[in-house]
C-alpha cells in the first residue's frame, strides 16, 4: 500500500491514477496527552489504522482526487530521529576526494577501517528540516555550494534498541524517496545538512510488503531535466539491516524514524529556480522546486 499525507495533513491511499482520501480513519487514533510519546503517532498505531483504511476504501462515499490536484507533504509528520549514513556508495567515496566536496576537512579516506561508516559513524539531521516535495527547498548560506543527494529512505515502524541485524527488517514499515540536501563547507555534517527544508521525504510511504528487495532498486536524480545521479541500492557499502542495527545501538529507535541510507555518485550543485526530479524503482517519482 502507498500511504500519503497531502493537502495540509489529509491522509490518502495512492492508486495508479488517483488518491483516495481516508482522513476519517484518523479519528480512531488514541487521544494524546502531554508529555507526548516520542515518534510518529500514526506510524505507532498503524496496525490499528490499516484495517480501517481497507474498510474505508470499500465505502462508496470515499472522496477521490486526481494526482495532479494533490500536494504531497512528508508521509512522516513527527519522526523522533532522522538518521543518515555518510559515504555509503563506493563511487561517491571516490568523488568525495574533490576539495569542493570535502573542503579539506571531511576527507573520505578510511584507512584502518572496514568502511567509511566504521570510521565516521552515522549522523543526525534535525527533525525541523523535514519537508515533503510540495514544500520545496529553501536554500540557505547564499554564495556557498548547496548539493543534492538522492537516497533510499527507510521508515521504522516498530521501535527498539540494540536491534540485531538479523531481525532489523522486522522493524521496517516501509520506504520513501529521500533528498539529503547539504551545503559544502568545514562545519559538522549535522549542521550543514539540518537547515529548514534540507530533508525532503516523499512522495508517499510504500509499505515494506510492496518492495521485494530494497537492495535491488534503481535510483536516479535529474536537475532541470539533466541526469545527475543514477545507481542501484545493490551498491550500498553497509546494507539496511546493518545500518538499523548500528543506529539502534546508539539511539533507541521509535515509530516513524527515518533512516537515510546514503547517496550514490553524481552529487552536484542546485540553485534557486532548479527543479529536482528524484525517482526510485517501485516507489515512484517526485518533483521538488528549489528556491
Amino acid at each position: 500500500m502507498r500511504i500519503c499525507r497531502f493537502n495540509h495533513d489529509r491522509l490518502g491511499v495512492v492508486l495508479p491514477d488517483r488518491i483516495i482520501d481516508v482522513t476519517r480513519v484518523l479519528d480512531a487514533l488514541p487521544a494524546v496527552q502531554w508529555p507526548f510519546a516520542q515518534g510518529d503517532h500514526l506510524i505507532a498505531h498503524f496496525d490499528l489504522i490499516l484495517p480501517l483504511i481497507r474498510l474505508e476504501l470499500e465505502k462508496p462515499d470515499c472522496k477521490s482526487l486526481r494526482l495532479k490536484d494533490v500536494a504531497f507533504d512528508s508521509p512522516i509528520a513527527n519522526p523522533a530521529h532522522i538518521i543518515a549514513a555518510p559515504l555509503n556508495y563506493a563511487l561517491h567515496v571516490q568523488e568525495s576526494h574533490d576539495p569542493a566536496i570535502n573542503h579539506g576537512v571531511h576527507m573520505p579516506d578510511h584507512e584502518g577501517f572496514a568502511t567509511p561508516i566504521d570510521k565516521y559513524g552515522l549522523f543526525l539531521k534535525s527533525q525541523s528540516g523535514l519537508v515533503g516535495p510540495a514544500q520545496g527547498i529553501d536554500l540557505h548560506w547564499p554564495g556557498r555550494r548547496n548539493d543534492h543527494e538522492v537516497e533510499l529512505a527507510v521508515i521504522i515502524g516498530r521501535g527498539g534498541a540494540k536491534i540485531e541485524a538479523g531481525k532489523a527488517m522486522d522493524h521496517v514499515i516501509g520506504y520513501a524517496i529521500g533528498l539529503d540536501i547539504t551545503v559544502r563547507g568545514p562545519e559538522d555534517r549535522s549542521f550543514r545538512k539540518s537547515a529548514d527544508s534540507y530533508s525532503v521525504v516523499g512522495p508517499y510511504l510504500v509499505t515494506a510488503d510492496e518492495i521485494a528487495d530494497p537492495h535491488r532498486l534503481d535510483l536516479s536524480l535529474k536537475v532541470d531535466g539533466v541526469v545527475r545521479q543514477k545507481s542501484n541500492t545493490r551498491h550500498l557499502i553497509v546494507n539496511i539491516p546493518d545500518l538499523i542495527s548500528r543506529a539502534s545501538h546508539v539511539y533507541s529507535l521509535h515509530p516513524g524514524d527515518i533512516l537515510m541510507t546514503g547517496t550514490p555518485e553524481g552529487v552536484g550543485e542546485i540553485l534557486s529556480g532548479s527543479l529536482i526530479e528524484a525517482e526510485i524503482e517501485t516507489i515512484g517519482q517526485m518533483q521538488v522546486q528549489v528556491r
